[in-house]
């Protein structure tokens, strides 16, 4: 990501999490309001630990299912830090990899899903 890209997508006007921590809502500022699960993001976190450091290095973070958020800090005015309640907090999500998620969510959780077949593990 480049520095011109964090500037393309506006905040959100609204970001609120649900009661059980469970799930991210996000207005974003032409009005599209998203809802992004914890397990999504969890498993999908921008971090070095899961992206890894190249393109072949992606891990997938099994036994995720009932993860939740514990905590959501701004970073500047172009993002937020989410902490999980397994200890993982190093992810920081941009709004336009928000806004990215948020339109790709079905198809993310469906390969992230399959990445879990295929290596034999759960959700769980």
């Amino acid at each position: 990501m480049t520095d011109s890209d964090l500037s393309i997508t506006p905040a959100p006007s609204k970001i609120r999490l649900s009661a059980d921590r469970k799930t991210l809502q996000i207005t974003f500022a032409d009005g599209t309001i998203a809802s992004l699960a914890a397990e999504l993001l969890r498993v999908e976190s921008p971090s070095a630990e899961v992206q890894g450091h190249g393109a072949d290095q992606k891990t997938t973070p099994a036994g995720k299912r009932h993860v939740a958020m514990s905590q959501i800090d701004p970073v500047g005015n172009y993002a937020i830090r989410i902490s999980f309640d397994d200890g993982h907090d190093t992810g920081i999500f941009s709004w336009s990899l928000l806004q990215d998620y948020a339109t790709r969510r079905d198809s993310l959780m469906a390969a992230y899903i399959d990445r879990l077949a295929a290596l034999g593990a759960s959700r769980e």
